[in-house]
């Protein structure tokens, strides 16, 4: 088993940055990959991001450039560094992680951009 904890949402105006936190708990020693998915309510979830044992990284389209995703593996935590922030960000971020075959999800945080 494996708990995802996050942290960092919040509202921040257009072009603003805010960084998101999950930091794993329990079984983490073969946690392959790591990241977040992002859902706007009626919408289908988007993964955004993720990253890999090796540190290798994966974006979504939109946000290339704008997001940075990076790993603590000391502290089995990810870091997401959003950066000149748009209102199409706006969703509800979740943290996920694959480990032994099973995917575990984080409770989620809103990410609200005003424009």
């Amino acid at each position: 088993q494996v708990q995802l904890v996050e942290s960092g949402g919040g509202l921040v105006q257009a072009g603003g940055s805010l960084r998101l936190s999950c930091a794993a708990s329990g079984t983490v020693f073969s946690i392959d990959p790591m990241g977040w998915y992002r859902q706007v309510s009626g919408k289908q979830s988007e993964l955004v991001a993720d990253i890999n044992r090796t540190d290798s990284t994966e974006y979504t389209d939109s946000v290339k450039g704008r997001f940075t995703l990076s790993r603590d593996g000391a502290k089995n935590t990810v870091y997401l560094q959003m950066n000149s922030l748009k209102p199409e960000d706006t969703a509800v971020y979740r943290c996920y992680c694959d480990e032994g075959g099973r995917r575990f999800w984080g409770q989620g945080t809103q990410v609200t951009v005003s424009s």
